[in-house]
This record gives structure tokens, sequence and C-alpha cells, in this order.
């Protein structure tokens, strides 16, 4: 319905493509590109080494930094953006230290790059996005196993050279699907990139619907960031094409996963290189947020935080609660009929994390819009009845449009976890003359519980970080944590913000925790 609504809205607004072609697009397009293009060079040299290092390596903290690295997935790229200007400012810490050291009075006395550009937001982003590489590509690390790098190694070949011709290609197709997610949520942000002064495409859909009145342009430049989307999960699914190996377990006399030893100095600085990006991308933001907060300990039970926290763990319960419920039809109906009718529902119903948040909001608001004021017209001509906004008026938009966003991640979770219950198990339960939905009750649904809980754990957190759907489907004075820092960071009052800030990376380190869990369960870890 989003997708129907904004294609019919943009082919209504003939008028506005020549002035979007002219001066908004060209700009918006590259800067998003250069955007895409630095972020995933980024999280690409950044998520691959590291996987490599904690994978393939062993030097001092390995255990510890493998679980520090997936640490800035806590940390929203909005809230990231608001630390780093704070960070590095002029009156910031690392410009007072130079000053300092220096002796430098003003401004005009030396040079510092400014973080409110593409490449500062490029270090922001990339800091706080680069786990999805570092994950996917540690999982294909790990199960590569030894084999292929021995064969390699005999023939002559050293470890860097084994990693580039032999581990990199064969974990091609995981770095693909990271950097896939990298891409989505670049598209995705609106908070870091408006509060860094990048013009983006998600940024010139809020800007021409809200500030120029332009629904129809609006529409037009989400179309084009639908495109930019069919383009990147075109490219995405062409990398992984015919790229498949098998991997088998060698001996039990020959440990798959033993390590190459760094020791002194190349140990060191490996424990370096992977002990920069989690302070990059958490410690300091945290930090910053957090000293902010000591200061405001008085905000934590103010009236306006305290309605902010409970909107926001309403939507994201609402949230979570449809979207698991859905996700569980769906996956169930996979396991118990898979048709080509059920699979394509199924597949269908999880796009919806490739569509922008703004992109998401604009398709919902507008169908809802229509609804609303279609029955309020009927009742107003019947009864003399106004209804008001029923739908798009409440919190029944932003619900409606983060369960279609995070259906992908509630259906996926489940699927694997009916994934791992063998279908002997219904076979069984039938022959002891208990019917589908007895089987379903009293068999299945205990053996799922521990898959249907994470799903709605994560969907629920990813729900109470959303911004960008949420800053423009939210009724009249309502907020969530994510607006209420939106709000104060949009009047320069990241101080002010902070509170709201912490809640929100406190919340996302929740998530984190299972994943750094379920990596450390392994044996392969």
């Amino acid at each position: 319905m989003p997708i129907v609504a904004i294609v019919a809205i943009a082919s209504g607004g003939s008028a506005d493509w020549p002035h979007l072609v002219h001066n908004v697009l060209p700009r918006a397009t590259w800067r998003t590109v250069l955007l895409l293009s630095g972020v995933s060079l980024f999280t690409t040299v950044v998520g691959v080494t590291t996987a490599w290092l904690v994978a393939s390596c062993e030097f001092p903290l390995r255990r510890l930094l493998s679980i520090l690295l997936v640490m800035p997935l806590a940390i929203p790229s909005y809230l990231a953006a608001y630390a780093f200007a704070e960070f590095l400012d002029f009156t910031g810490p690392v410009q007072t230290l130079v000053r300092a050291l220096f002796g430098f009075h003003t401004s005009r006395d030396y040079w510092f790059p400014e973080v409110r550009t593409t490449g500062g937001a490029v270090l922001v982003l990339g800091s706080v996005l680069y786990p999805y590489v570092y994950l996917a590509a540690r999982a294909m690390f790990l199960m590569q196993g030894r084999a292929a790098a021995d064969v390699a190694r005999t023939l002559g070949a050293g470890p860097l050279r084994v990693f580039i011709r032999v581990q990199l290609p064969m974990a091609r197709p995981a770095i693909m699907v990271g950097l896939t997610l990298v891409a989505m949520e670049t598209l995705n942000d609106i908070g870091a990139v408006e509060y860094l002064g990048v013009q983006t495409l998600t940024f010139s859909i809020f800007d021409t619907w809200l500030n120029r009145g332009s629904l129809a342009g609006a529409a037009q430049i989400a179309c084009v960031m639908l495109f930019l989307v069919a383009a990147l999960l075109f490219i995405e699914r062409a990398a992984r094409r015919r790229q498949r190996f098998s991997s088998s377990k060698t001996t039990a006399a020959v440990p798959d996963f033993a390590r190459l030893r760094l020791a002194g100095t190349r140990g060191l600085l490996a424990a370096a290189c992977c002990l920069l990006p989690p302070v990059t991308g958490f410690l300091i933001p945290f930090l910053v947020l957090g000293g902010y907060a000591a200061r405001r300990a008085e905000q934590f039970l103010s009236t306006r935080l305290l309605a902010a926290l409970w909107h926001s763990v309403l939507i994201s319960f609402l949230t979570a609660l449809v979207a698991v419920l859905l996700a569980f039809v769906l996956a169930y109906a996979t396991r118990t009929a898979r048709s080509p009718v059920t699979l394509a529902a199924a597949r269908l119903a999880s796009l919806g994390y490739g569509v922008p948040g703004t992109v998401l909001a604009m398709g919902t608001l507008i169908p809802l819009a229509t609804f609303d004021n279609a029955v309020d017209a009927v009742l107003r001509a019947q009864f003399g009845v106004s209804t008001g906004l029923l739908l798009s008026g409440t919190g029944f938009a932003i619900v409606y449009a983060c369960t279609v966003r995070f259906m992908t991640m509630a259906e996926g979770t489940i699927d694997a976890g009916f994934q791992k219950l063998s279908p002997h198990l219904d076979m069984a339960s039938r022959t002891l003359g208990r019917t589908g939905g007895q089987t379903l009750r009293t068999v299945l649904l205990p053996m799922m519980r521990p898959a249907t809980l994470t799903a709605a754990l994560m969907v629920f957190i990813e729900a109470m970080k959303e911004l960008s759907a949420t800053i423009m489907l939210r009724p009249f004075n309502f907020n969530t944590l994510a607006t209420l820092v939106y709000e104060d960071a949009s009047r320069a009052k990241v101080e002010d913000a902070s509170v709201a800030a912490v809640i929100i990376v406190l919340a996302g380190l929740v998530p984190v925790f299972f994943v750094s869990r379920s990596i450390n369960g392994r044996n392969t870890a």
C-alpha cells in the first residue's frame, strides 16, 4: 500500500518535476551516492579487517574485543551525530586539547576538519554501522575453518595472500549482505544528515513535503529513492550469484579454528586495530551524552521525559506485538503449506526493511488520511457527526509504518526458529491424534518461545530508536524519546537531549548483549 500510494501521488504532480530535476535531484542524488560510497568503503575496511583479526588470529584481549566490536549497534546514527558534533566542536575536548598543546587562541590560528560535512557524515555513520559487516564477515570466516587456508599455505601462500585470494572471495556473499544493511540504514537516516548539513534524498523528501509544502514533489523524490533501493538489492543479489561453497570439518586431530598467533608488537597492533572502532563508535558518543546527562539527573523524572518514555514504550510494544503475530503466521504458513502463494506473501511482507522510513511515512499517511476523510464525509452526510482523524491522527500510523519496516526482522528470526524444529515433530504429534491447532499450541509454541521472544525484543528496541517515520507520522503534541532528542538537538540543545538519548542507548544495549552472548556461546568464538 505505501509504495502504490507513493507512485500514485508522484504521477499526479507533473508540475513539480522540472523544478526537482534542475534544482533538487542532481545535488541530493550526488550527495546520497557519495555518502553511500563513503560509508560502504569505511564499513567494509573496518568490518572485514576486524572480523578477520578476531576470527583468524590470536592476540591480547581478542575475546573481549570481539564483544566490544558489536557495541556501536546500540548507538543510533542521529545520537552519534549529536555526540560527535559536540566532541569535535571548537569548545569540545579535542580542539581544547589542541589549543592547549600548541598555544592557539582562536579558530583562525589553526585548521581543524569540519564534522558538518559529507566526510563527517561518513565518519559518523560508518562508526556505528560497521558491525553489520563485521558480524556477517566474522560468521563467514568462522564457517570457512582451516581447510581452504591450509591448502593455500601448502602451495606457498603467506597469511596476507591467503586472506586476499582465498578467504575474502569466499566471504564475499556475507560481506554483500552486511553492506546492503549498511546502505539501507544510511538511506533511512534523517537525523544525522540533517544535523550535519548533508542534503541527501531522504532529507530532500522531508524538506520538500513539510517545509516547501509539495507533497507530489516529495513523492517523486521518494520514487527516485525506491529506484535506488531496488538497484542496491539487485547489485547485492548479482554479487552473491554463483558465489557458493561448502565447508566440511577437518579431522579431529586438526582443530578447525587454530588461529594465527600474533605476539609482541604485531599482537598489540592487532588489539589496537580492534579497539579503535568501538571507542569511536560507542565509547565517545556514550561518554559525551552520559556526561551531559549526569549533570541533568533531575530531568529523569521530568513530566516531559516520562511522557515521551511512555509513548515510546507503548508504540514499541504494540509494534512488536503486531509484527511478531503477523510474522508468526507467515512463518508457520510457509512451514505447513509451502505453496508459491505463501512463499510469495512471506517474501513480499519482508520487503519493508528496504524502504526508508521517510518513504514509508509518506506512503502510510496519505492512504490513512484518505480513509479518515471518506469515513468523516459519509458520517457527516448521513448522521451529521464528524469523526475527525481516526487513524492518521493517532499512533496507529506510527505502529503501522514500524510494523511494515521491521517485519523482516521478526519474520526472519521466527522462521529461523522454525527451521531448527524438525517437521517430524508435527508428523509425530498428528499420528498421536492431535489436530493441527493442538500441535501448534502444545508442541510448537513452547519450543518456539525463545525465538518469538527474541524477535519481539529486537522489534521493540528498533521501534524505540526509529526516528525517520516517527517524526513525520506523530500526532500533534506527541513525542517519543527519539523525537524528543530530535527536537532538542534541532534547537541546538544537545545537553537537554542527553537524558532521553542515554535511555535510548541503554535500551539498545539489550539486543547487543544477546548478540554478544550468542557469539560467545559458540565453540568457534
